[in-house]
């Protein structure tokens, strides 16, 4: 995923911009894992100064994953007891609000993790994960570079930092849209999978329906289905119930009383309670850009444009449909990047706004707000760009294949 042009020098002399962003990109990459050996070795990642798991995102899958192994698989949706099994991993008493939120096919793969040590467990989870991440963002944009590009992303770093799920998340995305036109059960497949998260996974049927791919439609709805009852014959129709009983409760927690704070909220919603509007006057908003997103979805995919425009669109109006949605889901924004890519080579007005997509992003670390919508519409601006480009090639591509055209073009080309 690099840029096309190659502006020239004082001397002359052209410099390859695809040469230089991977230069960046590759040091960029390699710095991360440097800097959280870094952490590591100061007891500041994955173990703190005690050697006891540092309070993060992965202690509660790790822990949630020991309580599915003991066979209490429902234990994890009463914050109660996920808390002080937390706390006695930690060796400390926290407040920060840390509860499993994820419906119980996550359990699957939360009780493989728990079969491993703490560190090795976490090592292993980002690494696997980041692996998927990877291919799948190569496979999309068809070039081994965008996995360099891809590993840079800040998101990827934030991520690993906290042990959380974003790569997943992307990659399964990515797997349902780059399947989406040839191999349409494999893309139903990968979306049912991606039940673990719901809220990202709203807007597909509707796509889908508005595209005619009903077989990747049914083959979601089936696996979501055989999901289910995967979950249901494993852990019990305990743990189905107390999902079920714990959504709205997670729900008021989080959006309502804000638990995890609005600054971390990604989304139109989290800006609008952490503006200081109230839950109703924050739900209208989210409601707005909800009807907005779905109708430019709807609109988008039923007009002739490459695929590739419509698939990135898609996957960057995952994160703006959904009210609950945190910086490090934003390794989706390098699937939309890579589709993106897939259309046509990045010129060096895309390239810098993708640099900018990905600072606001990276800029979460040090200033903590709901920067990642700024992300979101700088994306939302380079695609709105694409579309009228394309608007204007296609008509009149249509009428050069409508005339006979002379051999020598043809000979050249």
């Amino acid at each position: 995923m690099l840029p096309h042009t190659e502006p020239a020098t004082d001397r002359g002399r052209p410099v390859d911009l695809r040469i230089v962003a991977l230069l960046a990109a590759g040091g960029v990459a390699l710095a991360y894992p440097f800097y959280l050996s870094l952490m590591f070795r100061s007891a500041n990642w994955i173990l703190d100064t005690h050697g006891r798991p540092s309070v993060s995102g992965f202690l509660v899958f790790w822990e949630t994953g020991r309580a599915v192994l003991r066979g209490a698989a429902a234990s994890a949706y009463d914050p109660r007891i996920l808390h002080a099994a937390e706390v006695a991993a930690a060796g400390h008493e926290f407040t920060r609000h840390m509860s499993w939120q994820y419906p119980p096919l996550f359990f699957f793969v939360a009780a493989g993790l728990a079969l491993l040590p703490y560190v090795p467990a976490f090592l292993f989870w980002i690494a696997s994960t980041l692996a998927v991440y990877g291919l799948v963002v190569w496979r999309i944009a068809g070039s081994r570079l965008a996995l360099v590009l891809a590993c840079a992303a800040p998101a990827v770093f934030i991520n690993a930092i906290g042990g959380q799920n974003g790569p997943l998340t992307a990659a399964l995305i990515g797997t349902v849209l780059l399947n989406l036109e040839k191999r349409p059960v494999a893309s139903g497949i990968a979306l049912g999978l991606l039940t673990y998260r719901p809220q990202f996974g709203l807007l597909f049927p509707l796509v889908l329906a508005a595209g005619g791919y009903w077989r990747a439609f049914f083959a979601a709805a089936a696996t979501a289905v055989l999901g289910i009852l995967a979950c249901w014959m494993a852990f019990g129709a305990d743990a189905l119930g107390a999902f079920l009983h714990f959504l709205p409760k997670a729900s008021n927690a989080l959006l309502v009383n804000g638990d995890n704070g609005f600054n971390n909220l990604q989304s139109v919603y989290g800006v609008a309670r952490w503006l200081g509007m109230g839950a109703t006057g924050g739900w209208i908003v989210q409601g707005s850009a909800i009807l907005w997103t779905v109708v430019a979805l709807v609109w988008l995919w039923r007009r002739n444009v490459p695929f590739e425009i419509k698939a990135a669109a898609l996957a960057t109006a995952t994160l703006l449909a959904t009210p609950y949605v945190y910086i490090y889901d934003f390794t989706t924004l390098t699937v939309t990047f890579a589709f993106l890519y897939r259309q046509r080579r990045f010129d060096s007005l895309e390239m810098a706004g993708i640099v900018a997509a990905n600072l606001c992003v990276g800029a979460f670390l040090f200033f903590p707000t709901p920067i990642g919508l700024l992300a979101i519409a700088i994306v939302l601006g380079l695609m709105v760009r694409r579309v009228v480009q394309a608007d204007k090639i296609l008509p009149a591509a249509s009428e050069c294949n409508a005339r006979p055209l002379p051999l020598a073009p043809l000979a050249l080309g």
